[in-house]
């Protein structure tokens, strides 16, 4: 039986989180989330993971004075900073089409001159892109988290996502709108998705799309909670693959690929041949608000 996804109304006390370290993480000094769950159901979500605390990640979560609260957090903010959305839900979970937070979140943002980082699974932040377009003028980048060019595969993999074709064709619209965009190739599952050929596909169609960078993360991580979850999904779509992560990873939070590194030099060959930037530490580098560097 499929289970009915819940949507619960809640408010909640705060909604900006300062970030410890900014330039591990596009330079986001402020970040917020929207939504509590999400409905794009990727199997190996962290986000799933016992820590955070939420009971079933299949049910969404929504904070329905985030635009109070963000007009209230900002007005107190005297710095030119970078908010950031979408590190712990993505904005663009189908209840935003419901509840159009994320939009409204970012016409507050433009109004008071911060700039935005926005990571997403989601063809859906198209339906934004005049008020994009207006806060790129100031900074603006959105970050598409792609970890394979084969629908059929992801359909598996992330079943309530937009295809990674349709994710290609969003980031070409937005970067001729001249939003910086890219690709976060992260995670990438060992023996699904860590092989020359997919990670060489995925800089290739980032590049034909208008991406900026393509940063990545050749392994996934894994906690208790997220752990078995992505276990009994493996032994539903990819029967004999759990023996082969609990041999080599066991109760491990980290699970780099065997083939990590040859991944990594495979990556900024190919990122270098096409002028993707694939550092976070370049990428931060490179972010100015107007003609003023954060650095």
């Amino acid at each position: 039986l499929i289970r009915r996804i819940m949507i619960q109304e809640i408010r909640t006390k705060t909604l900006l989180i300062a970030c410890k370290d900014p330039d591990s993480w596009f330079g986001v000094r402020y970040r917020f989330n929207i939504y509590r769950g999400c409905q794009h159901q990727c199997i190996y979500c962290d986000s799933r993971s016992e820590c955070y605390g939420i009971e079933n990640f299949a049910d969404i979560q929504v904070k329905v004075n985030a635009i109070e609260l963000l007009e209230q957090e900002l007005a107190r903010k005297r710095q030119v900073a970078l908010i950031g959305t979408g590190a712990m839900s993505d904005p663009y979970t189908p209840a935003e089409r419901l509840y159009n937070l994320t939009g409204r979140s970012l016409q507050v943002l433009a109004r008071r001159h911060f700039g935005v980082h926005i990571m997403t699974k989601s063809d859906l932040v198209l339906r934004d892109v005049e008020i994009l377009s207006a806060i790129a003028r100031l900074y603006c980048s959105v970050a598409f988290s792609i970890d394979t060019t084969d629908d059929n595969l992801a359909l598996k993999l992330e079943p309530g996502a937009p295809l990674p074709s349709a994710r290609f064709r969003a980031m070409e619209t937005l970067a001729k709108r001249g939003i910086r965009t890219g690709v976060a190739l992260m995670p990438v599952l060992p023996y699904l998705e860590d092989n020359e050929t997919n990670v060489i596909a995925i800089v290739r169609r980032a590049s034909e799309s208008g991406a900026s960078f393509l940063l990545p993360w050749f392994g996934l991580s894994m906690r208790a909670g997220q752990r078995e979850y992505f276990y009994l999904k493996l032994d539903e779509l990819f029967p004999g693959l759990r023996r082969k992560y609990q041999q080599r990873y066991g109760l491990r939070y980290d699970c780099p690929s065997p083939d990590a590194a040859m991944l990594a030099q495979v990556c900024r060959d190919e990122c270098r041949r096409l002028g993707l930037i694939c550092s976070m530490t370049e990428w931060v580098k490179t972010i100015r608000f107007g003609q003023l560097s954060l650095y």
